[in-house]
């Protein structure tokens, strides 16, 4: 078996998990090909994965003063409404709101920030006639865990020709991770009545009526889903499928109490072999669940959550249904059906994206133990019809238990 030396190349998966107040985050990374020779990696995480082999693993752990651009207050910067020069997919000016975050690019006026900028920056707020805006990395101030995992080793190179240098701890912590922890005290901000309204205001009955008995998502995505639901549902549970079709993207392997499908196709619903009950129900029109308290184990909501006008009542329907430490679980990626979805979710980064699902929990109250993950990088699969895009579908979940 081939072992890991100063030459190396291997596939690597980059796990950072971290913590905010009111969750904890996993970040996750396909990274391929990862040279030992040539990239920018710890060095104690170098020298612990050296003599290893495929299946590996090792960790390191960054405090914040380590991180590449640790906090620093100065970036916390004030500027004049009129510096601030946005508008939204609407073409109408854009109102910077509590928590939210901006590319920095829209700020004008300020030193070192360009106009092309997309780093992010987060508003905090106005004090007096100016806004406040941080212009920190979103995961600045946060201790950090890196966790590389050996994957695959490739035969060694004939003759090191160099290349390009990453720097993965940049490449997993870059596009996005931090924007997902809470804004403390305006989290309620987000849920809005404007945030929640749509491209298409009929009534989702019309939009829903044809079948459309066909994955949204790719075979990796699907089966990473899959594989973290069958981590965090119990054999023996009973289930509720919310906003579910023909597939519950749960793993075969996973013996259930029973499954409870809930959706807006009747046909979908049918063919879902493996729900032993379907209810069709159009949880805008009418969010109260027709089921008993502390009936379910666990909820899951798959590739759907951006679609709920009032999801606040929602979730309290699903807490007063769920037994006390039960699970419910949304998962998403970054496709949906644009008519469909909210304007908010339309006009939010992915990672804001996560942290609006998160905030469901927070908001909501009566849930522990919330956790969010994103996964990103891995090779779209050969069989896929949608060549065009080189890298699979990523993956975004959050979860929680009911206190």
């Amino acid at each position: 078996m081939e072992r890991i030396n100063q030459h190396s190349r291997a596939a690597v998966v980059f796990t950072l998990t971290w913590n905010s107040d009111q969750a904890s985050h996993t970040e996750q990374l396909w990274a391929d090909p990862v040279s030992f020779w040539r990239d920018v990696l710890d060095p104690q995480l170098v020298r612990d994965l050296l003599d290893k082999e495929a299946g590996d693993r090792a960790s390191v752990k960054i405090p914040a003063a380590n991180f590449s651009t640790p906090y620093d207050e100065r970036k916390r910067i004030r500027v004049r409404p009129r510096q601030f020069q946005g508008v939204d997919n609407r073409g109408l000016p854009l109102q910077p709101s509590p928590g939210r975050f901006y590319p920095q690019g829209l700020l004008s006026g300020v030193g070192g920030v360009y106009k092309t900028s997309t780093s992010p920056c987060r508003c905090l707020g106005q004090e007096g006639e100016q806004l406040v805006f941080d212009l920190n990395h979103p995961l600045a101030g946060r201790d950090l865990r890196l966790e590389a995992e050996i994957v695959a080793l490739h035969p060694p190179a004939k003759k090191e020709r160099g290349g390009r240098c990453e720097d993965w701890l940049e490449r997993i912590s870059s596009d996005g991770p931090g924007m997902q922890a809470g804004f403390t005290g305006e989290g309620g901000a987000l849920f809005t009545l404007g945030n929640f309204t749509r491209g298409d205001e009929q009534p989702d009955s019309l939009f829903y009526r044809q079948p459309r008995l066909v994955h949204h998502l790719d075979n990796t995505a699907r089966a990473e889903i899959s594989h973290r639901y069958g981590e965090l549902i119990r054999p023996g549970s009973q289930v509720l499928d919310l906003m579910g079709s023909w597939t519950s993207h749960l793993p075969d392997s996973l013996e259930l109490g029973g499954l409870t499908v809930l959706g807006m196709n009747e046909e979908e619903l049918r063919h879902n072999t493996r729900a032993a009950a379907t209810l069709a129900q159009d949880l805008n029109a009418d969010p109260i669940l027709p089921y008993a308290e502390a009936s379910f184990d666990a909820v899951i909501c798959t590739a759907s959550v951006e679609y709920l006008t009032d999801p606040l009542a929602v979730t309290a329907e699903i807490l007063r249904i769920l037994k006390p430490g039960g699970l419910l679980a949304f998962a998403f990626s970054n496709r949906w059906f644009p008519p469909k979805a909210i304007r908010l979710w339309t006009e939010m980064h992915e990672f804001e994206r996560l942290g609006l699902a998160a905030e469901l929990f927070h908001t909501s109250g009566g849930f522990k133990d919330v956790s969010t993950l994103s996964r990103r990088g891995w090779p779209r699969p050969l069989d896929d019809p949608h060549q065009e895009l080189w890298l699979s579908d990523p993956v975004y979940m959050a979860w929680g238990t009911k206190a």
